[in-house]
Parts: C-alpha cells; structure tokens; sequence
C-alpha cells in the first residue's frame, strides 16, 4: 500500500498526504518543488501547507521574503492521530448529552434506507437503541443457518450491549442452525431463540421493532433494507407472531 494511502489514516485529506511525503524527501523548499514532487495542482498548494501547518505536521520560515516549508518528523503524525482521537472523544460525549433533545426533533413518517457493506449493516441493526426502551423488545426470523465468524463475534458483543440496554429479543433460526449457536443466543439476558417451525430457509432475514422492519442479507457484501412505516411494521409483526406461537422452546439438555 502507497505511503500516502496510510498517512491518509492518520486524518490527513489526499493532497495533505502527498504533500507531506514530497516534504519529507525535499527537506526544506518552496513551493515549486513541492508541486513538482507531490503533483498537487498550484491553486491549492497554499491552501494545503497552511493545512499541514495548522495540524502541527509542517512549519516554515521565511528567508529574503520567501517562505521555505518543511515537514515535522514523522512520529508526529502519532501525536495528531492521539490529540484527534481526544477531540472525538470530547464531540462524542457532548453529542451524547444533546441526544435526548434530539431525538424528538427527528419526523420520520414513512421511509425507505439501504445499508450497504459490514458498517452499514451494524449501523442498521443498532437503530433499534434509538427506539427502544428498557423491557420492549425486537423480532428477528428467519435467520440463515451458516454466518461469517466476524457475524458470531458481532452478535456475542451485540447481546452484551442489549443486556446492558434492557432491551429483550425473540429469535427464530432456520433449523439446521448448530445446537452451539443456539445455546449461545438463549444464555443472555432477556434474549429467547428458537428453531423456525418449517424448512423454509433463505439467506435473508427479517428484523422488526417499534416502526422499523429489515430484510437483511448477509452475503460477501452484507445489504439492508429498512422500511420504516408502523402499518408495515405491524404487519411484519403478525408473521412472526404466527411463526412463534407454532414454535416450540429450544431445549439445552
């Protein structure tokens, strides 16, 4: 991978990282050089080493009126990395007090969202905390028989968060689903699974809670479809209720 690409990482945008690089191999320079090294366009050189400066990854001098740039050794890079994730910290936890506030400013009667790749499918799943209370519950059915292990790690840390919300589920698996998965999913708190009460097994599966329904698929690029809509919801509801009452308690011994 490209040096730049990873310094990237560090929060940089794509000219900084070039920039900083070309920095590195010319020591200190003017402006032409560093355009001709790091090939970022001249209407914008300024504009990014006033960037670097500003993130403490650049300084400058000036000698006979001229400003020479020079890059900040790398191990600074660790710093700006180590004083972001502070300031983040610091956004996460005023964002955390305003969240009640929030919360009853959002008007959402009726929609549809897709969520695309791993991220997005956890992102769709964990709005369920944003409806939810302590003691009310989600539905989930329907769920397939192989998963990907980085899914089984997700879910184990899932239903610790769930147990510590209050928030309770009900689960219908495809049979097949090993005894192993399904002792591990009725061992949390709050959490009931069971085996579906027919053979029907498909790679998706549905989700429902409060307005929100889900098809979630779990394939090599995980896909999800969030209607919100009560009418739809509830209608959702109603086939998992009828599946559940024709399911029977899954035995551990």
């Amino acid at each position: 991978m490209a040096y730049s690409v990873l310094i990237k990482e560090a929060g940089l945008t794509d000219g900084e990282a070039k920039v900083y690089l070309a920095l590195l191999k010319l020591g200190s320079s003017t402006t032409g050089p560093i355009i001709d090294e790091s090939g970022v366009a001249n209407s914008i050189i300024y504009r990014i080493l006033n960037g670097l400066v500003d993130k403490g990854l650049a300084s400058y001098i000036i000698k006979e009126k001229t400003k020479y740039f020079q890059a900040a050794e790398p191990k600074r890079l660790l710093d700006y990395i180590e004083e972001r994730k502070e300031k983040l910290d610091e956004s996460k936890e005023k964002i955390k007090q305003i969240l009640p506030e929030l919360i009853p400013l959002t008007k959402i009667e009726s929609s549809v969202r897709m969520y695309e790749g791993f991220r997005g499918f956890q992102t769709a799943f964990e709005n369920v905390y944003s409806k939810l209370k302590k003691g009310e519950e989600f539905f989930s059915w329907g769920i397939p028989i192989t998963q990907d292990e980085r899914y089984h790690l997700y879910w184990k840390r899932g239903h610790i968060k769930r147990e510590q919300t209050g928030v309770k589920c009900k689960m219908l698996f495809d049979r097949g689903t090993d005894k192993e998965t399904m002792i591990n999913r009725n061992s949390y708190k709050g959490c009931e699974a069971r085996y579906m009460p027919n053979n029907i097994q498909t790679k998706s599966w549905f989700h429902v809670y409060a307005d929100v329904s889900g098809i979630f698929f779990q394939g090599p690029t995980p896909l999800v479809v969030e209607i919100v809509n009560q009418d739809i919801a509830d209608s959702f509801r109603a086939y998992f209720n009828e599946f559940w009452q024709e399911s029977k308690p899954f035995v551990w011994l």
